[in-house]
């Protein structure tokens, strides 16, 4: 595998983001068909054929990486570099016409995370990064923000039932207790709030690796922190605290998490 820049790669997971948010965008708002998958989610036409556009533009310019999608599994598990695609992030929001969905792209070498985007097309936003290279929203440096109360802080969550962990639920609930404004802009775009500035926390109780992956980047080289409810950082799933660093270890505290290591 030739070593490829990061500035290169920042940018291209921002094309192949883009690439699936096009193929997405076309289907938004329109008469579709949605099926329910053996875990319960939903999906659609609109999922598959981002993740098959994504798919080719990584496929005609990388073909010796292997891509791990949503949609459709793992190809090359042994590559070396591999990209991450969640095609649409949020298919329930795409489903019933809300706009806060958007396509995920990471890219991964080994344990370690290169770089990763965000496209939400519907809103007309699009966050990048990569390791070193910066956190970009629409091609300008974006920042989290400098809140340092959690009483003044915004937080948000993709659900707060928290799929039925009463446990998870419950540390959900105390931090939006102490928060000044509790929201569920959830799913990919809460991340994009949060690694812009305009809010301050965002949790999941639940993340799959093509989501993590393609947002630990942008969370981090905006200045934030993005862990598990232990505190650990991670980029392949699981449950995921993304916080501005001023608020890093009182968000974590407060839901009985571990603080950031």
């Amino acid at each position: 595998m030739s070593q490829v820049p990061l500035r290169v790669l920042l940018e291209a997971a921002e094309a192949v983001a883009k690439v699936a948010a096009d193929a997405a965008v076309a289907w938004f708002k329109a008469d579709i068909i949605v099926e329910t998958k053996t875990d319960g989610s939903p999906v659609t036409l609109a999922d598959r054929a981002a993740e098959t556009a994504a798919r080719t533009w990584i496929e005609q310019r990388f073909p010796d990486d292997g891509i791990v999608g949503e949609e459709f599994g793992e190809t090359r598990p042994q590559a070396a570099r591999r990209w991450f695609v969640d095609p649409i992030d949020g298919t329930k929001s795409f489903v019933r016409g809300v706009p806060l969905w958007g396509s995920l792209v990471g890219i991964v070498e080994g344990d370690t995370v290169l770089a990763g985007a965000v496209c939400c097309p519907a809103v007309d936003e699009t966050v990048a990064a990569a390791r070193g290279e910066g956190a970009w929203w629409n091609g300008a440096r974006c920042r989290v923000s400098d809140t340092a109360s959690l009483d003044l802080a915004t937080v948000l969550v993709t659900d707060e039932r928290a799929y039925g962990d009463a446990t998870k639920r419950d540390a959900w609930r105390r931090l939006a207790d102490a928060a000044q404004i509790a929201r569920s802009w959830g799913d990919c775009y809460g991340y994009v709030l949060v690694a812009t500035g305009r809010a301050d926390a965002m949790v999941d109780p639940k993340m799959n690796p093509w989501d993590a992956a393609a947002v630990l980047p942008v969370i981090e080289e905006a200045g934030g922190v993005f862990t598990d409810f232990s505190g650990a950082r991670t980029a392949f799933g699981g449950d995921v605290i993304a916080t501005n660093a001023a608020l890093a270890v009182a968000a974590r505290q407060v839901m009985g998490a571990g603080g950031p290591r």
